[in-house]
């Protein structure tokens, strides 16, 4: 899995590519651990280039939740392929996070007052 990091409107966008798995979940909670310590109030995820996650990439991304809580850090989704956002309709975890149509909405949703 690769991730690219880039800033705009007071957001980090993360383009992540590849299947978010138990050998690339370490590599995404480096990335997202290291924005927990910069406390980091908004995340966008670009999902359009993964094709696939399993429990422990769903756990990496439910820590980062726990973790910038007490910061208000918000994160949210988007280009999230069908089977991808398949697997998180089935666990509920579209009810945890802000799964947004396009990345306009999904920085809109992050960085609203």
């Amino acid at each position: 899995m690769e991730i690219s990091k880039t800033e705009e409107k007071g957001a980090s966008i993360l383009a992540l590519n590849g299947e978010i798995d138990l050998h690339a979940s370490p590599t995404l909670r480096a990335e997202l651990h290291s924005l927990v310590e910069a406390k980091t109030p908004a995340i966008v995820a670009d999902f359009s280039g993964v094709q696939y996650i399993d429990s422990s990439g769903l756990a990496t991304l439910v820590e980062y939740v726990r973790d910038s809580k007490p910061f208000g850090g918000k994160i949210a989704l988007f280009g999230l392929q069908p089977k991808v956002k398949m697997v998180f309709e089935l666990v509920r975890l579209n009810e945890l996070f802000t799964i947004a149509d396009s990345k306009e909405s999904a920085l809109a949703a992050v960085t609203a007052a």
